[in-house]
């Protein structure tokens, strides 16, 4: 992508790995996909975003931060994003990403549809922000780190669309959604960078840690117990299927 400002190429990345959302959740609403396929995708996606936290993102936050930084930060985006599902949880949005029958449809809790929408972007913006970082060294974006979000956006948007759909939601309010999200993560990625990129290596190690807190206290919440309930037999591994992949991904990357 010669020629094209880092800042685009960051926008950009951070809506290819968004897309996945839309087209995670096109097929959901198009074709009948059972809940134990469902399931078996959301735990490979579940150990594919593992591996990437752990090799990519706390690796490099170590590397350039140290270990006070990036241990604040994870504990600290881990418990921020922990408040904020909380609250969300307590409006409707608990089972945001299951593909069953668990969702509230708008006439059992009014407001869940804004409290869905708005957890569904709070899940989104820290992987986002992870893409837009992994570019501030030498303008390069981390493909492995592109690649990992976009297959575990897939069975987010997969397992998520269909329990909205179940739940009586439109067509209009879910690609809206995911939509909207896709674009959210675009411009997160795009902050990313253009935010970061003036602050001192601690800082952006911290924020690193931080969104990777955010994603792994995300996976615990929303998309392992998905994929336990309707998979349980085999959940462990297709995670560490999941997982192996993206190590591998990350060593040939390297």
């Amino acid at each position: 992508m010669n020629g094209i400002p880092v800042w685009a190429q960051a926008g950009f990345w951070g809506l290819v790995s968004g897309g996945a959302l839309v087209i995670g959740a096109g097929v959901a609403y198009f074709v009948p996909v059972g809940q134990r396929i469902i399931a078996a995708i959301m735990a490979f996606g579940s150990g594919v975003l593992i591996s990437a936290l752990a090799f990519e993102l706390m690796d490099e936050a170590y590397r350039t931060g140290g270990f006070t930084s990036t241990a604040i930060g994870f504990l600290g985006g881990a418990a921020v994003y922990t408040l904020a599902n909380w609250e969300l949880s307590r409006r409707g949005a608990k089972h945001r990403k299951r593909s069953g029958k668990q969702q509230p449809s708008e006439q059992e809790d009014s407001g869940s549809g804004m409290a869905i929408a708005v957890g569904s972007i709070l899940d989104g913006i820290p992987e986002s922000i992870v893409i837009g970082l992994s570019m501030l060294h030498g303008g390069a974006v981390s493909f492995v780190a592109v690649i990992a979000i976009f297959l575990s956006n897939i069975p987010e948007g997969l397992s998520s669309a269909a329990g909205m759909k179940k739940a009586g939601r439109s067509a209009g309010y879910i690609f809206g959604l995911w939509c909207g999200i896709a674009v959210i993560c675009g411009l997160a990625s795009l902050i990313g960078y253009v935010i970061f990129r003036g602050f001192p290596a601690y800082v952006v190690a911290g924020t690193t840690a931080i969104a990777a807190g955010a994603i792994l206290a995300m996976l615990v919440d929303t998309m392992i117990p998905e994929a336990f309930e309707q998979a349980h037999d085999f959940a462990g591994l297709i995670t560490v299927a999941g997982f192996l992949a993206a190590f591998a991904l990350s060593k040939l990357g390297g």
